[in-house]
């Protein structure tokens, strides 16, 4: 449903927030309960639209689905339909349902459209590993047909460490016969946290040194219940909410192993934070707020979801602050909005920073200079994706005035209960 904000910034928060559940883990987790004909049960699960077009993929394949609050059971006994068909909404998520179609049902034919506008996501590393493992795909004008007598194991080594190739992969590996083994793959918390799920249930996977995961696969795998993680995401831009309006937030259930690049981050701009038995307290501090060089980058670096928010309090820092996305290569969007609002942010092809980067040399967007402090004013907003609108509304309250934003819906994939979350801490805003 769309919706409009309008928010007047200006004023300090103060209060309390609670972190819901990740939805980069209970997304996944929710298609890897189609791996087994028996219930799954999932606690702290966020109600977002994610979530929900996740259920219409498992409901339209067979699944039968509870949700009360915050818990939710899934059961597949059959596998009534191969076919994910259009859904209601644009989304990545249907290319990870290959894997349990093909061990349950020896085919799968699966949409792949969608996701946030933030540059090409291909899914190339995806299907060539499964054509390692014995899959036989075709691309579509549907989008991707495959079919499989069996899986087997493979030795798998990924160009880029990404995230959603190692899901898929892990998915495909753990009912294959024999081993599977992912070299450069990615280890975020997200992806530790569906592999703990998948061990509940039966499978053997472990870790190895240099970015590798090693999956024995077994013949089935069985039930299980689990609490998913908190968001790392969320986590950090309800922080923000705090430092940025030099208020005083507590984000209650957040931890601090999720958050350790974060916090550091955090620190060295001039902020504080203090850990305590409920969560992270984040405030503006004492001190002065000074600029950073921050380059995103894969688990355990710079997450690049955080470096949306984090501009808007670059703006407010004194001094030069670079970010350097090495992970995504059109992720600046945002900075127009925040330049409309009074921000010094200029945004630039070359590569500002130390990291090796695949985008170097290639024209793309992918680093910002930031100039501050400035003061921001209120302006009428259209919010892109999930991440560039956090980083709006932060700087809607911030500014001076009252702001209009549109494509609210953007935010409701990623944050449950966004405005309740602003109320508890005392934004000024209404909805319409």
């Amino acid at each position: 449903m769309k919706q409009t904000l309008h928010i007047t910034g200006g004023k300090p928060l103060l209060g309390t927030v609670h972190n819901s559940g990740a939805k980069n883990a209970a997304t996944k987790m929710i298609i890897a309960s189609l791996l087994t004909e028996e219930p799954v049960i999932l606690h702290n699960v966020p109600r977002l639209a994610d979530v929900d077009i996740t259920i219409e993929i498992c409901e339209q394949i067979g699944s039968t689905v509870e949700f009360t609050d915050n818990s939710l059971r899934i059961e597949t006994p059959t596998i009534k339909s191969t076919r994910v068909e259009a859904l209601s909404r644009k989304n990545r998520l249907p290319v990870l349902a290959l894997p349990p179609l093909l061990h349950r049902a020896g085919e799968a034919h699966v949409p792949v459209t969608g996701g946030d506008a933030i540059g090409p996501r291909p899914v190339n590393f995806h299907i060539a590993a499964l054509r390692d493992m014995g899959v036989r795909i075709e691309e579509t004008d549907f989008g991707y047909e495959a079919e499989a007598d069996t899986l087997r194991g493979a030795a798998i080594s990924l160009p880029y460490p990404s995230v959603m190739a190692t899901e898929n992969i892990i998915l495909a590996g753990v009912l294959a016969t024999g081993r599977t083994t992912i070299s450069n793959a990615a280890m975020e918390p997200e992806i530790v946290d569906m592999i703990k799920l998948l061990q509940r249930m039966g499978a053997i996977i472990e870790f190895r040194a240099d970015r590798t995961i090693v999956i024995d696969g077994v013949e089935r795998l069985h039930g299980a219940e689990y609490t998913i993680m908190p968001d790392r995401n969320e986590a950090a831009s309800l922080g923000l909410l705090g430092i940025v309006t030099g208020g005083d937030v507590l984000v209650e259930g957040a931890r601090q192993d999720d958050l350790i690049t974060f916090l550091n981050t955090v620190r060295r701009i001039g902020a504080d934070y203090t850990i305590e038995a409920t969560g992270i307290r984040f405030r503006r501090g004492k001190g002065v707020l000074r600029g950073a060089e921050i380059e995103t980058d894969t688990h355990p670096g710079f997450m690049t979801d955080w470096q949306q928010p984090l501009a808007v309090l670059l703006t407010q820092a004194e001094g030069l602050s670079v970010i350097h996305e090495t992970v995504f290569q059109d992720r600046f969007g945002y900075t127009e909005t925040l330049r409309q609002m009074g921000a010094n942010i200029g945004v630039f092809s070359k590569c500002l920073g130390e990291l090796p980067c695949r985008y170097r040399g290639r024209m793309h967007p992918h680093s910002a200079i930031i100039n501050g402090p400035t003061p921001l004013h209120a302006a009428d907003i259209v919010i892109p994706d999930i991440r560039a609108g956090m980083a709006q509304v932060l700087g809607a309250l911030v500014a001076k005035g009252t702001s209009k934003l549109t494509g609210v819906e953007h935010l409701m994939r990623g944050y449950e209960d966004l405005t309740g979350k602003l109320s508890a801490v005392g934004a000024e805003f209404t909805v319409d």
